[in-house]
């Protein structure tokens, strides 16, 4: 059976988790996982630039076959939205020019998903995390995002063709 590997993205200006896990039939294990951290300092355009190094030094060395990121949320502050919008694009962009398919699941499917319920809360999903991927203790909470969004990933590829996520 092929091994795939996943690049799973939680994205963020600030703190976006970041995770490649590596799947072969039911088997999963993280190959990588962290963060990307952007100190307040910094102006969008340098944690934007920050954003695409480090995931193109992620896509380099685990060589990844499919990308999964979180889906845009809805905000009553729309200043959040578009900063999130813009670590989203830098995301998006990487990927199609290194001709990686990308796929987004909502925070609610990603949760039910990983932990069966889509209301879970984070400390539910880092510790499924740990289950299911049999790490030795919790990542920290943006890392532990980005792997769950990788195994809900994992299991849409599961999914009969016709009903799968499509890439974005």
């Amino acid at each position: 059976m092929k091994c795939v590997r996943i690049l799973g993205i939680d994205t963020s200006l600030r703190s976006s988790g970041v995770a490649v896990i590596e799947v072969s039939g039911q088997s999963m294990r993280a190959l990588a996982y962290g963060n990307i951290k952007n100190k307040p300092k910094l102006k969008h355009s340098e944690c934007l630039a920050a954003i695409h190094r480090e995931i193109d030094k992620l896509i380099t060395e685990f060589s990844p076959d499919e990308v999964a990121i979180e889906g845009a949320f809805f905000s009553k502050n729309a200043k959040t939205a578009m900063i999130l919008g813009q670590a989203r694009g830098t995301v998006l962009a990487l990927s199609a020019l290194r001709s990686l398919p990308v796929y987004e699941y909502s925070p609610r499917s990603v949760k039910q998903a990983v932990v069966g319920v889509g209301s879970a809360q984070k400390n539910q999903v880092g510790a499924m995390v740990v289950r299911l991927l049999g790490l030795k203790e919790p990542p920290q909470e943006d890392a532990a995002d980005a792997l769950a969004i990788a195994i809900c990933h994992t299991h849409q590829r599961g999914v009969p063709e016709a009903l799968r996520s499509q890439p974005i």
